[in-house]
């Protein structure tokens, strides 16, 4: 890379101080006061005690005293440029004592009165109308004084003779607009400093005779360079060049805003070649004229780079050819030429010392070095934002270039075709920018086979292909605002220690990635489109598991766009159970009490015998269901019976020979199942039939009733009658004592109605047998009417 000149303009200093003081000051922002661009026409009162920094540009302040700035005894630095003061008493400041930086440039200052207690690093009183330098005696005493800002229209070496004891690092002059007049081209001899600046009358034809080459600058910049008017040249401004011989010390020269011909152009080319100058910049460069041919002697020169930026001209008809063989011949290191709108460069004429060319923001095309083999030493190369459109061309111009490890073609129009055959990259390249171009996933397979950086940022490329291979090398990946909707992983790129993919479309990033790729160290992937849901919770699990400087931007940068309600979460304080992330468990959770509570239910059924009970169901509603369709006035009809028997046929012998006949002979008719069935009906139909057609229904029970299924099913319809009819329709006879354990496990209702409803226990004494019979036929005996007489 070109090494930095020194030499930059004063405002450019004075933003980066400004900034590198706010940044250490920025956990302390009460020491800080901005009031700049407020229209303010006075110093603001009331300001903190605090203030260590006070910034009032930009306003229309007309003057400035001592009791504005008098309380504010910490304050370090002071920013009053563009304003409109006219007079400054540098006395105001003499209460602050910790003052060092003053900024009094782009004001109405004509005059100034000087204060012998400041001890100032930085003053810039530049841009000011003064008439003579604004050098007081008393600046003689700032020893720390590092960068002075001067404004005068005339100059005279007896100005600056109190501070020529000084060793100041930086001197910025401005030369007013009628400055030439009177002119001593000595006046700066005797001054001190490593870098100096002079901007001379902006539009004014060059007709000065200023000896700038003080002995111990280094870094000279001059601005405002114009010379059009002679056609023989600049015979002024070459003179003054000539005279930089004269300093050995002087490595850098800045020439800015120049307005001159074609021909001035090589010849101050020419000049500085023969010079002891290193490093010569010229930017803001408006050329005119035509270019006579002429050669160019490269020899006895100590230039190591040339930078030429930001160039315009006038002439269509302009021999180009020629310019492009000049430059490309230059035995130089470094070479820039940018924004130039320049349309081609030749391939030098024999082996060129280049190692660094920069051709960026010019209108070069894919045929620039073509078969080129002279740039054998070339290291580092950038066409950035040109018109390069096929990338297998630039392939193949690097395929020359045996050296080249750098090569940035970003911000152009380059596409890759796969058809188009293989890429045989220069195979010492190392890092390559194609950001900000329309490649796609296939440039992937066109990559140099040693590549260690690679800037993809800002094309269109939607995944990375899973069989690419030669990659290994690969240490910094940017692929930044693509389109990719998966975050990679390092299976291709085993050695990838740096990863930036933010502002793709990643909505759920695996949560294995830090897992396969061991060696990064700096992962930045915020700005996607994040979908919170439990994917997304392992891959937050997994960033708190590596160190915190590695995932960049977290957690400002990474927050949930989907679902709706997640949207602009922070991934950090994004929840989600265990459980709804565990199919396993929810599973385990769900299925376990599930299949318990099964087996419990269906345990209990079998115990309770809940599949006899549903049968009788099923049958006692198939029967309701047939009841529907008898005609209604046959469904009105009134009893038909006192009571209906069941037992046990075991049982039959004590019911025919006693219950019937003590029963019947009192005119009390009884319903069983022998006589009153009626042929063609199922059984359970029958059953519940007589039971509904009976006042009573009277279960002799006994040891052998419990074993009859049958009769199981007389006591559960008849049991049911009840609480249908909400009548107490049961009798319980105890013809024989029935033990408890005897009781099957499905005659349940059976014990609950033995245990619950008194029944009539069968006595075995002959004395008692005459009560049994009148309570019996009091429970039953009702007045059946005729109606349902003359039926039965």
């Amino acid at each position: 890379m070109t090494k930095k000149n020194s030499s930059i303009f004063h405002f450019a200093i004075i933003f980066i101080l400004i900034l590198e003081i706010r940044t250490q000051l920025s956990d302390e922002s009460e020491f800080l006061i901005d009031r700049s661009k407020r229209g303010l026409t006075y110093v603001p009162k009331n300001l903190s005690l605090e203030t260590t920094i006070l910034d009032i540009s930009y306003n229309y302040i007309s003057e400035l005293q001592m009791p504005d700035i008098l309380s504010l005894s910490k304050l370090k630095i002071l920013i009053i440029s563009h304003n409109r003061i006219q007079y400054l008493d540098l006395s105001v400041f003499k209460f602050n004592q910790e003052l060092e930086y003053l900024d009094l440039s782009h004001n109405n200052l004509e005059k100034i009165s000087c204060h012998p207690t400041l001890n100032l690093k930085h003053l810039d009183l530049s841009f000011n109308p003064f008439d003579a330098l604004p050098i007081c005696q008393e600046f003689g005493n700032m020893s720390q004084l590092e960068f002075l800002g001067l404004s005068a229209t005339q100059l005279q070496k007896s100005s600056v003779q109190s501070i020529t004891h000084l060793h100041i690092s930086k001197v910025l002059l401005v030369l007013g607009d009628t400055y030439g007049e009177r002119e001593d081209a000595e006046s700066l001899q005797d001054l001190k400093t490593q870098s100096l600046h002079i901007v001379f009358p902006t539009g004014k034809e060059f007709h000065f005779i200023l000896d700038v080459s003080v002995g111990t600058t280094v870094s000279l910049e001059l601005s405002n360079i114009k010379c059009v008017l002679d056609d023989n040249g600049c015979p002024y401004f070459e003179n003054v060049l000539s005279k930089l011989q004269k300093n050995s010390r002087l490595s850098n020269l800045t020439l800015n805003n120049i307005e001159i011909t074609w021909n001035s152009f090589f010849t101050i080319l020419q000049l500085v070649w023969r010079t002891n100058i290193e490093y010569f910049s010229i930017s803001n460069v408006k050329l005119q004229g035509y270019l006579d041919s002429r050669d160019f002697d490269y020899s006895d020169t100590s230039l190591k780079a040339l930078s030429i930026h930001k160039v315009v001209h006038d002439v269509f008809s302009l021999p180009q050819g020629y310019v492009y063989k000049i430059l490309s011949n230059m035995n130089i290191q470094h070479l820039t030429v940018s924004a130039a709108h320049m349309v081609h460069m030749v391939c030098p004429s024999q082996i060129s010392p280049f190692l660094y060319l920069n051709f960026s923001n010019n209108l070069l095309t894919d045929t620039v070095f073509i078969n080129c083999t002279n740039l054998a030493n070339l290291k580092t190369l950038i066409l950035q934002k040109n018109q390069l459109k096929e990338l297998v061309n630039i392939v193949h111009m690097t395929q020359e270039m045996k050296s080249l490890q750098q090569l940035d073609v970003s911000q152009n129009s380059l596409m890759y075709d796969e058809s188009e055959g293989n890429c045989p990259w220069a195979r010492n390249l190392l890092s390559l920018n194609m950001s900000s171009n329309i490649l796609t996933d296939s440039v992937f397979r066109c990559l140099p086979p040693q590549i260690k950086v690679l800037d993809l940022h800002n094309n269109r490329i939607r995944s990375i292909p899973k069989d690419v291979t030669g990659l290994e090398t690969l240490q910094e990946l940017n692929l930044a605002s693509n389109s990719l909707a998966h975050l990679p992983g390092c299976g291709i790129f085993s050695s990838l220690s740096i990863l930036i993919i933010d502002y793709n479309s990643i909505s759920n990033p695996s949560a294995d990635f830090f897992q396969s790729c061991q060696k990064i160290r700096s992962l930045k992937a915020g700005n996607n489109p994040f979908q919170c849901s439990c994917e997304l919770r392992d891959f937050i699990q997994s960033i708190g598991q590596v160190s915190s400087d590695v995932v960049e931007g977290w957690p400002e940068s990474y927050k949930c766009d989907y679902p709706e309600s997640y949207k602009g979460t922070p991934l950090k304080d994004f929840q989600v159970s265990e459980l709804s992330c565990n199919t396993a468990l929810l599973i385990v959770t769900i299925v376990v009490p599930g299949l318990v509570l099964a087996v419990a239910v269906t345990v209990l059924c079998i115990y309770l015998d809940l599949p006899w009970y549903l049968r009788m169901v099923c049958q006692w509603t198939q029967t309701r269901r047939r009841a529907r369709n008898v005609p209604l006035e046959e469904l009105q009809r009134t009893l038909q019976f006192h009571a209906f028997i069941s037992y046990s046929g075991h049982d039959s012998a004590w019911v025919k020979n006693e219950l019937i006949p003590n029963l019947e002979k009192e005119d009390i008719r009884i319903c069983l199942h022998e006589r009153n069935f009626v042929a063609g009906k199922s059984i359970v139909e029958n059953i519940i039939n007589c039971i509904e057609k009976s006042y009573k229904s009277i279960f002799v029970l006994s040891p052998n009733f419990v074993q009859s299924e049958w009769c199981h099913y007389e006591l559960y319809f008849a049991h049911h009658n009840l609480f249908h009819e909400g009548s107490d329709n049961l009798i319980l006879i105890l013809l024989d004592p029935i033990p408890q354990y005897s009781i099957p496990s499905s005659y349940h209702k059976l014990r609950a109605l033995m245990a619950q409803r008194t029944y009539l226990e069968w006595p075995k004494e002959k004395s008692k047998h005459g009560l049994f019979w009148a309570n019996l036929r009091a429970s039953i005996n009702i007045k059946l009417m005729e109606k349902a007489a003359e039926i039965h």
